[in-house]
């Protein structure tokens, strides 16, 4: 049987060239992650393989324009493959063109080189998220939040996944350092609108998005479940939340209808219009506080991560504007101009 792949990729190679120290003109051949991988067409009708080549330090473009149907048809769209290509300036960016590319299982050893990880300390992020939990006032409020906090398997995926496959806080840790963030925020914010409940914030930028930790995987990478492809976080955050309220009534903790309510419409409308995803647009002050601190925090982490990170103002990134970032609409400046 003839494979359409050469099998020339050892694992036991140690030589991984990361995405943050790649240079002009630098030969690769290792594995890496791939996002987005599509199928385009050059001005010609020529089919071209587009996508971002990426590890625990960064991603950046790829093209390979040799790539045929059949090749193309046993490549994830994300996952890991094995490369052979050479690095390429473009548009201010290196780029990566493939000339061989094949479908791997990475190693352990792989995705530790591939999966990026919080650099903060998980452990003490979470203890700073149930300090703010167990300052809650209102009864109701602190027994459903002692709920989720009670549930160790969704607390222990909650404390690795990553906020998103690539947007933002697409890392090991990244919820819950997006929802730490989140908390911190509200907190500098609310004193500036009293008539705001504390309390109802708070529960909702901790639930709201802990969905994801069914709705993504990454034992072997970052991808949606099938879970997360059919039902989605904010449609299990719903179910989740109705399922830890008949606990609190069980356990003799009722949580009067209002309350309930007001949490789900926050779950459901966090993403702030139809078009993101929301199943209502905010409706009470709370709802829009979150959804607003949510896509704050959102922007801001995709912002710095393209024009301050340490990848942004490395070797693979020369000149002064990133490629266009569809999530934010626009190439981003780069520089400080402080510092200029």
């Amino acid at each position: 049987m003839t494979t359409l792949f050469p099998l020339r990729y050892d694992a036991s190679v140690p030589n991984h060239h990361y995405i943050k120290d790649l240079t002009a003109a630098q030969f690769l051949d290792g594995v890496y992650a791939i996002q987005n991988c599509q199928l385009g067409q050059t001005r010609t009708g020529k089919p071209f393989l587009k996508g971002l080549i990426a590890d625990k330090t960064g991603r950046t473009p790829a093209r390979m324009w040799n790539i045929t149907d059949e090749i193309f048809a046993q490549l994830p769209t994300d996952g890991f493959v094995w490369i052979e290509g050479q690095t390429q300036p473009y548009q201010g960016q290196m780029q990566i063109i493939i000339q061989q590319i094949s479908p791997v299982n990475p190693s352990p050893d792989d995705l530790a080189r591939l999966l990026p990880t919080t650099e903060r300390d998980i452990a003490e992020m979470f203890e700073q998220l149930t300090t703010i939990v167990d300052s809650f006032e209102h009864p109701a409020v602190k027994a459903l939040a002692q709920a989720y906090l009670g549930d160790d398997v969704l607390m222990e995926r909650f404390r690795m996944a990553p906020a998103a496959m690539t947007l933002h806080h697409a890392f090991l840790g990244g919820l819950l350092e997006h929802t730490l963030t989140l908390l911190h925020l509200a907190e500098s914010i609310l004193p500036h609108y009293p008539q705001i409940n504390r309390d109802i914030v708070l529960l909702g930028l901790f639930v709201h998005d802990l969905g994801k930790t069914v709705e993504l995987s990454w034992e072997q990478g970052f991808s949606y479940t099938d879970e997360g492809q059919l039902v989605g976080h904010i449609g299990r955050g719903l179910v989740w939340v109705n399922d830890k309220a008949k606990q609190c009534q069980e356990q003799g903790h009722p949580i009067p209808a209002p309350i309930l309510n007001v949490i789900e419409h926050i779950i459901v409308s966090h993403h702030g219009v139809p078009e993101y995803g929301a199943l209502k647009i905010p409706a009470t002050p709370e709802a829009i506080l979150v959804s607003h601190i949510d896509n704050l925090d959102a922007k801001m982490q995709m912002a710095i991560a393209a024009t301050r990170s340490e990848a942004a103002q490395g070797g693979i990134a020369s000149g002064n504007f990133t490629e266009k970032i569809w999530a934010l609409d626009t190439r981003m400046y780069k520089p400080d101009p402080t510092k200029l």
